[in-house]
């Protein structure tokens, strides 16, 4: 049987991914400072943060596999996080709207003592937003919990023209990059065997 998988996160749309490719998991959020350091830029940051989460949680979690991510959203170098509030979600959707950004999610996998990690970034590029659509949509309450303000997996979607590279990216855990270091700890997710 393979080990259980440990999501750090709280994040519904990580336990969707895990749960749409039929893995048995629990969640564990780690409780870390996700503010960037000084000078930091966010794509390093991704990274940093979800090896941290991943070190948090595999402190407590033995034979597990501990999955953590961290995802920034990244117009012109600068990362925009959750938003704080209602007018923080329009400003973030005002700056976004009519242009192409980057998704950047750092993830991180644990088990036995090791940490691997990696990122990937994703290219999404938004329509043009009334400033009704942008109001409506701030207002939805949907923006409140994500990076950038949006979501790709909900009504955020119809804002969205392209999008070039992983999809899952940008709904918070790009599954390949996982795969690709759930192996490198011993762990087939394709097959659901330890290799």
């Amino acid at each position: 049987m393979p080990p259980l998988i440990v999501l750090a996160s709280s994040s519904p749309r990580r336990k969707e991914v895990l749960a749409s490719l039929g893995l048995r998991f629990e969640t564990r959020a780690a409780d870390i400072d996700e503010s960037l350091l000084p000078l930091e830029n966010a794509f390093d940051a991704a990274e940093r943060l979800a090896r941290a989460k991943a070190e948090r949680v595999a402190a407590g979690s033995f034979d597990a596999l501990v999955v953590a991510a961290d995802t920034l959203v990244v117009l012109e170098g600068v990362a925009l996080g959750k938003p704080r509030d209602r007018a923080d979600a329009r400003r973030m959707l005002s700056a976004l709207a009519g242009r192409p950004h980057d998704v950047v999610t750092g993830v991180a996998c644990a088990r036995g003592g090791r940490v691997v990690s990696g990122r990937e970034t994703t290219r999404v590029v938004f329509a043009p937003m009334s400033q009704v659509e942008i109001e409506t949509y701030a207002a939805s309450g949907e923006p409140d919990d994500k990076a950038g303000a949006y979501g790709l997996q909900g009504i955020g979607g119809i804002f969205v023209e392209r999008v070039e590279g992983s999809p899952s990216n940008v709904v918070g855990l790009p599954v390949r990059l996982f795969y690709r270091l759930a192996s490198e700890l011993g762990v087939d997710l394709a097959r659901g065997a330890e290799t």
